[in-house]
């Protein structure tokens, strides 16, 4: 379990910067507001759009989704600068308690990131600047609309510096020997040695399940702080189990990741071979560590997954926002053009992917959209209707990914590529702009959607997005929650 203690508050933070970091304290000092800021932006929007609070407590008007909100907020006649002592004022229905914790912990860790961000604008416009994991640790904001952006609770201020990817680490993962008896593998068969993260290593040995072998792993973090590049292995990623959590989960590996990673790396990379631009990021094999009683442990396991192509200037998607240089009118027709016909007839057959900003990478040939690469398959939904009529078995998937439900396929797929990804890019365009990318996307959609359901939600009045406060405020804050926006191809 995540020891709940550990959740730096802003305070906390810079006691620890003072005393190990000090010359990092004062720019934290500094970056604190607009930290404030960013997550009160998310805040504050999912408030108004989740249906959180009753709107005539809102006193500020309410915001579009990626746009900004003043500095100060009014609630119930007070005014407002930071997003946690906002939601303890206003105590909506649910854990409040808890939300207003995780505020706390992510103004803090994003503050940290501001502060300690030496990646500048002129150093990433470089044509020579391709290395994607520089690239992704780069990224300094996190989520774009979780208001638990930058959280990491279980993590003190120490870890984050050491092993977050906005701090540009070297992580020694150490390699852990398992009794094969012990060992459940999917996919290709790997000798029973699972890389294990350094902050997850002494947990891990005190199950008494593992040895050390005293070996390690040199690798440097990704977007997803679990996920990392190893040095020596440059075809390959490691997706890590590490007792933190970040934004809404722990991020454990579950039985159903382990068993359906290989899988549906084989059905999506078959489907998506067909399609035009659209590639998949194979997660080759998965383990976990088995207890005495044969369960698989969530905190014993690893994913091995393909990386993009040696060579290759590949970023994530979440990166254009920050990326005026590569994100013109030009670019983004060409990536609209290269992205929603792939996403839309995986949808057709039945794949759902969740293709949000950290999940998807655009491969770049001459400055131009090339290849859409798509990693981490634990997200996904399948339609077995669907496959069966684009000619193709339903693999053995366990859990979540399967579903027959057609709106439940959609939302997957609308909420996190049309809701947050393409909105979040014409947001940055600017508003000089945004009526003809929207024009794009509108015609992009009635020109190759093919599926005649899909193509009508897709204009439909409203898209889902998913509701990340709301979700935090419930009992059960893994259970998706999904809230409306209106369509801006309406």
């Amino acid at each position: 379990m995540v020891e709940a203690q550990v959740a730096p508050d802003e305070q906390t933070t810079l006691q620890a910067l003072q005393e190990t970091r000090p010359e990092l304290a004062h720019a934290f000092t500094l970056a604190l507001p607009q930290a404030r800021t960013g997550v009160l932006r998310r805040l504050w929007g999912a408030l108004w759009r989740e249906g959180v609070i009753d709107p005539l407590r809102l006193g500020t008007p309410a915001p579009t989704l990626f746009g900004a909100v003043p500095a100060t907020v009014v609630a119930d006649g007070v005014a407002h600068t930071h997003p946690a002592r906002l939601l303890a004022a206003l105590r909506p229905t649910g854990h409040a308690d808890r939300l207003v914790r995780e505020l706390d912990n992510s103004v803090a860790n994003l503050a940290l990131a501001l502060a300690a961000a030496d990646l500048t604008a002129a150093s990433l416009t470089t044509a020579a600047y391709r290395d994607l994991a520089a690239l992704e640790q780069s990224i300094v904001d996190g989520h774009p609309l979780h208001p638990c952006c930058r959280t990491r609770i279980g993590m003190s201020t120490a870890d984050v510096l050491a092993y977050a990817p906005e701090h540009h680490p070297t992580v020694r993962l150490r390699i852990v020997e398992v009794d094969p008896a012990r060992w459940r593998t999917g996919g290709t068969p790997r000798p029973p040695l699972l890389p294990v993260h350094p902050w997850q290593l002494e947990r891990a040995l005190a199950t008494g399940l593992v040895r050390d072998t005293g070996r390690d792993l040199p690798a440097r973090p990704l977007m997803s702080l679990r996920t990392l590049a190893p040095l020596d292995t440059p075809g390959q990623h490691l997706k890590t189990a590490v007792e933190v959590q970040m934004t809404s989960a722990v991020r454990t590996l579950s039985a159903a990741a382990v068993h359906n990673g290989p899988l549906a790396s084989d059905l999506v990379a078959t489907l998506a071979a067909r399609t035009r631009g659209l590639r998949v990021l194979r997660e080759t094999t998965a383990a976990t560590v088995l207890d005495a009683h044969g369960d698989p442990q969530r905190a014993l396991g690893a994913v091995w997954r393909q990386a993009p192509p040696t060579g290759a200037f590949v970023l994530p998607l979440a990166l254009l926002p920050h990326r005026p240089d590569l994100l013109t009118p030009a670019f983004f027709a060409q990536l609209v053009r290269l992205l929603l016909p792939a996403l839309f007839d995986l949808l057709r057959d039945g794949v759902a992917l969740e293709a949000h900003g950290q999940n998807t990478l655009v491969e770049l040939r001459d400055g131009r959209p090339h290849t859409i690469w798509y990693r981490d398959l634990g997200g996904l939904h399948v339609h077995p209707g669907r496959l069966a009529r684009a000619g193709l078995p339903m693999p053995p998937l366990i859990g979540a990914l399967p579903t027959d439900d057609e709106d439940e396929l959609r939302t997957k797929l609308f909420a996190a590529a049309l809701s947050t990804v393409l909105t979040e890019l014409v947001h940055a365009l600017g508003d000089r702009h945004a009526g003809a990318a929207w024009d794009v996307v509108a015609g992009t959609v009635r020109d190759t959607v093919t599926d005649t359901d899909d193509r009508k939600a897709c204009l439909a009045d409203t898209w889902p997005l998913k509701a990340t406060t709301a979700m935090r405020l419930a009992d059960d804050p893994l259970q998706d929650l999904w809230c409306h926006i209106p369509n801006p191809l309406r």
